[in-house]
């Protein structure tokens, strides 16, 4: 097993080795040995990475991807956590394509105002009462 140095690791991740290092406090993951000062990584890190950037993407914290990678390193993903994960992104996405929808009519709105655009007030009522609900993009969870 060819072992990786930690700026090969870098290179290859496109993830800096300060945040390399970070990782492995949090022990996201973990150098098996040393050449001098520099970690050495086995190639599975790799993988490690790309899991981890992924459930960053996802909206994960550092400390839930960490629950999410046994003893070993090897990812053990809750599928009910993931489930639930992908529910709150499709909630976001139609979300952000209303918010998307409402841009562009007030960009293209002809009304002189668009206070005088029955179409934005009735938009904007609907986003008042979705955020008032907790379900709009101005209340964070």
């Amino acid at each position: 097993m060819a072992l990786l140095d930690i700026g090969e690791v870098a290179a290859r991740s496109g993830i800096p080795p300060s945040a390399l290092r970070h990782y492995e406090e949090a022990g996201l993951i973990a150098s098996v040995a040393r050449r001098g000062l520099r970690r050495q990584f086995a190639p599975e890190v790799l993988l490690q990475l790309a899991l981890i950037s992924m459930g960053k993407t996802a909206g994960f914290s550092l400390q839930e991807i960490a629950g999410m990678f046994g003893p070993s390193g090897s990812a053990e993903l809750p599928r009910a956590t993931l489930h639930e994960k992908a529910e709150a992104i499709d909630r976001q996405i139609r979300q952000l394509a209303a918010l998307r929808d409402t841009l562009r009519h007030v960009a293209d709105c002809p009304a002189p105002s668009h206070m005088e655009c029955p179409t934005f007030r009735r938009l904007v009522e609907v986003a008042g009462k979705r955020a008032a609900r907790g379900r709009g993009p101005a209340r964070r969870r």
